[in-house]
């Protein structure tokens, strides 16, 4: 039996114990018996990466990292030309420090309550792009625009920024 379930798991590992007990007419415990016990195998999800790259992509990002530490090798102001950026969402809150939030109370009336802050629903996009000595420019991206490869070369071109 323990072949059997060796086999049918190798065939296809996504099956579920159900569908392998009903399959070869045994129990779900004994099936999930000699899976974890017998055959010493558990159950786990995949790893989520961001993307998975081609051979001659991985190749190419090698080959950039290469050129970029022999560029900071022979050149030792090669790093403070060098400008990166990000983006992040922004969120709108209605803060009020502890102090504009107190009020006068007597003993006899109840304590003051106010709601823990969280994220407004008004957001906006701002990118911002740095040197090694701080913020080189700073925006915020008009509502509804999708931030892709052609809204960066519009922004650059806009900045006059050689892409």
């Amino acid at each position: 039996m323990i072949e059997i379930v060796r086999q049918i798991i190798r065939e296809d590992c996504r099956r579920t114990i159900d569908e392998v007990s009903m399959l070869v007419g045994i129990s779900h415990g004994t099936y999930h018996k000699i899976l974890t016990e017998d055959l010493k195998m558990r159950r786990v999800a995949s790893k989520f990466v961001p993307r998975l790259l081609s051979v001659d992509q991985k190749q190419h990002r090698i080959d950039v990292c290469l050129d970029l530490k022999e560029n900071a090798a022979n050149d030792p102001s090669f790093l403070s030309n060098v400008i990166t950026g990000d983006k992040t969402w922004v969120y709108a809150y209605d803060l009020e420090t502890k102090t504009q939030s107190s009020q006068w109370k007597s003993p006899e009336s109840p304590r003051l309550k106010k709601a823990r802050q969280v994220r407004s629903n008004i957001k906006s996009m701002l990118i911002c792009f740095f040197d090694q000595k701080g913020t080189v420019h700073k925006e915020f991206v008009p509502t509804g625009q999708i931030v892709n490869a052609a809204f960066y070369v519009k922004f650059f071109k806009r900045l006059r920024v050689d892409v």
